[in-house]
């Protein structure tokens, strides 16, 4: 598993996931799951992601991971209709657990609304929000 880590480069939201808006292309994100949320679920499993041309709404489930604990619902942090899948992980999920904000990102999407980027936490308010 991955050391606790909360890159500065991204954006979190309340329910432990993360958008990292590409400055060079601001109208698209890639979207996952913090390492706190990983770590909380244990190892996962399974991940369960929507097709291609999905509409996201922020705030809303949008796919499943499976953990040997439990099955999670991941919430979106942006609104977007999704344009590309993690398909590695449908195979192997380890990367969700090994590499939370790398290999383990979950779907890229087409941002509905970029100013909903303001309703999301930098790293610091994210982890204050962890009692860090």
């Amino acid at each position: 598993m991955a050391e606790a880590s909360y890159p500065e480069d991204l954006l979190y939201h309340a329910e432990h996931d993360w958008a990292r808006v590409d400055p060079a292309n601001p109208d698209s994100a890639t979207l996952g799951i913090t390492w706190y949320a990983q770590d909380a679920l244990g190892e996962v499993v399974f991940f369960d992601p929507p097709p291609l041309g999905t509409a996201l709404t922020q705030d809303e489930p949008y796919a499943e991971v499976e953990s040997v604990k439990a099955v999670s619902d991941v919430v979106a942090p942006l609104s977007g209709e999704i344009v590309e899948v993690n398909e590695a992980l449908v195979e192997d999920s380890k990367a969700i657990n090994d590499d939370p904000y790398g290999e383990g990102w979950l779907v890229k999407i087409r941002l509905a609304d970029p100013s909903e980027r303001d309703a999301l936490m930098d790293a610091g308010a994210y982890i204050a929000t962890l009692g860090g």
